[in-house]
């Protein structure tokens, strides 16, 4: 009986050399091939400690293994399981169908490996080197693991299928030559995708990807000084949360959402470039709690119409840079004073949120200066949300503030004349939003008018038919419209008098109107 290699069961290819024999019996026994020698720094697949030809293997002989391997001995299940072994030449599975189990550990690989359009049922490359991951359409029934590697020219995931998890927990991915670190554009994976405490040197590219539980960037360093964007993932779907938030460090690191006990130290989520989530749909929420985002002038974090029942934007302000919010819609926003950056530094154009629960202080006046920064050319639209928001929360004063706020930044782009009069309309009555102020003017209008126009000359319009003069009265009846209080029709005033009695007239159609509109927006909240 021999396999697809032509070889009799149990009989070892002639040209093997002793580390790949060694390999060949493991494989059909599914035991772990370790190699290591003991010595942490000799054993260290990254560092420049050589290993000789006693622990190097050739990647035709893994693939053959893997593809056309011999069968398992009685009793036992053939995989491959790799310690501390180097593999020379590329490591070519492209188009492949790979059965058995493989994981590989703190091994260290010559050339890339190169896994297009295979298929696995699970893959777990931990703590190894290796120069370049090329994946594009891998599918896989389990998980992907590459925990802890490090990639010197980035890693390829366009377009694949990942069955469960994906972890890149520890990994360390350096540029391409299109300065781009990782690529997973329209990727989907079944479950997590967790890359936590990650490094990433260029742009991480998740275009279109799907997750299907949580993806998770705690602790994780993005990094890319050779473009606009360290993370360029528009487009992502994410069934439940995304997380750019701390990792505790320490032995072990606790990741996955563990709260580090007291006196660990933490490391933040850190982002030096832009940030694009467009059009990203997110089941639970958006989680940058404690984030270090670092922009310069000509990047952003960008979250236009995102969608997301929860944006927790709780990171440090960015000094540079820009925040777009423009069309995203949003149920709860949890944020702080510190974390939004100031004038011209944030867009939020048709943003809407219904929910505003704020951490630690931030009074009002605070708020109104995060719309202003929002809109250095007027829009009344961030101003209006804000008021609703408000008042459904019960805060009618502060919304009526908010309202305000509104029509003085209105003001400001405003003609001259028209400038003027808003300037007499908020000394006097606040454009309307604070009635109380409307009528103590009224009252002290009237009292005014009531001491002048008692020194008034006032001849009666038909002798022997009008009511005693009394100028309180009259005074009052100029002021209050639509009522009738049976003293201004049987008076006949003359010169500046009569011009008085019009300006009172005037003023009081003006005040009578704020107070009854002020009335009528108590009783509709009551």
């Amino acid at each position: 009986m021999t396999d697809g290699a032509g070889l009799r069961v149990g009989e070892l290819p002639d040209d093997l050399s002793a580390a790949e024999a060694g390999m060949w019996q493991a494989f059909r026994n599914g035991s772990v091939y370790d190699l290591r020698a003991g010595d942490t720094a000799a054993d260290d697949p990254h560092g420049g400690h050589p290993w000789g030809p006693e622990r190097t293997v050739r990647a035709r002989i893994v693939c053959w293994l893997l593809l056309n391997g011999p069968p398992a001995l009685d009793g036992r299940v053939a995989s491959l399981k790799l310690a501390g072994v180097q593999i020379v030449d590329p490591l070519d599975l492209a188009g492949g169908t790979v059965e058995p189990y493989v994981e590989m550990k703190g091994c260290r690989f010559e050339k890339e490996i190169l896994l297009p359009e295979s298929r696995f049922t699970t893959l777990r490359l931990v703590d190894c080197a290796i120069p370049r991951l090329e994946a594009a359409r891998l599918h896989t029934e389990g998980d992907l693991h590459l925990p802890r590697c490090r990639f010197h020219n980035g890693v390829r995931l366009t377009d694949a299928h990942i069955g469960t998890d994906l972890l890149l927990n520890q990994a360390v991915i350096y540029r391409d030559r299109r300065d781009n670190s990782l690529v997973g554009d329209g990727m989907t994976i079944g479950q997590d995708l967790q890359a936590e405490m990650m490094e990433s040197h260029g742009e991480l590219s998740l275009r279109g990807a799907k997750v299907g539980v949580s993806l998770s960037l705690r602790g994780s360093r993005l990094s890319n000084p050779y473009g606009r964007r360290a993370l360029n993932a528009p487009q992502l779907t994410v069934e439940r949360t995304m997380y750019m938030t701390p990792a505790g460090v320490g032995d072990p690191v606790l990741t996955s959402g563990r709260t580090p006990a007291h006196g660990t130290r933490v490391q933040r989520f850190e982002c030096e470039g832009g940030i694009r989530l467009d059009d990203g749909r997110f089941g639970d929420a958006v989680d940058f709690e404690q984030a270090r985002l670092t922009l310069r002038d000509d990047q952003e974090i960008s979250l236009r119409r995102v969608q997301v029942p929860e944006l927790r934007f709780l990171g440090r302000r960015p000094q540079r840079g820009r925040v777009v919010l423009n069309g995203a819609r949003v149920v709860t926003l949890i944020d702080q004073a510190t974390s939004w950056p100031g004038a011209g530094q944030l867009q939020m154009g048709g943003f809407q949120y219904e929910y505003l629960v704020p951490r630690g202080p931030f009074p009002l006046a605070r708020r109104l200066q995060w719309v202003a920064a929002a809109t250095p050319e007027y829009s009344p639209e961030p101003y209006e949300r804000l008021a609703t928001v408000l008042r459904n929360s019960g805060e009618d004063e502060e919304a009526r503030e908010v309202l305000l706020a509104k029509q003085r930044h209105r003001r400001e782009n405003l003609p001259i004349a028209a400038k003027l009069w808003g300037h007499v309309q908020d000394w006097t009555v606040a454009y309307g939003y604070r009635p109380g102020r409307a009528a103590i003017w009224m009252g002290v209008l009237w009292a005014v008018t009531s001491f002048a126009f008692a020194h008034a000359d006032h001849p009666p319009l038909k002798s022997g038919e009008h009511p005693p003069w009394n100028p309180s009265i009259f005074a009052l009846d100029l002021l209050l419209p639509l009522i009738d209080l049976g003293q201004a029709g049987y008076w006949q005033l003359r010169g500046g008098w009569q011009w008085l009695a019009a300006v009172v007239i005037l003023l009081g159609w003006v005040l009578a109107t704020t107070v009854a509109a002020g009335a009528t927006r108590t009783l509709r909240r009551g």
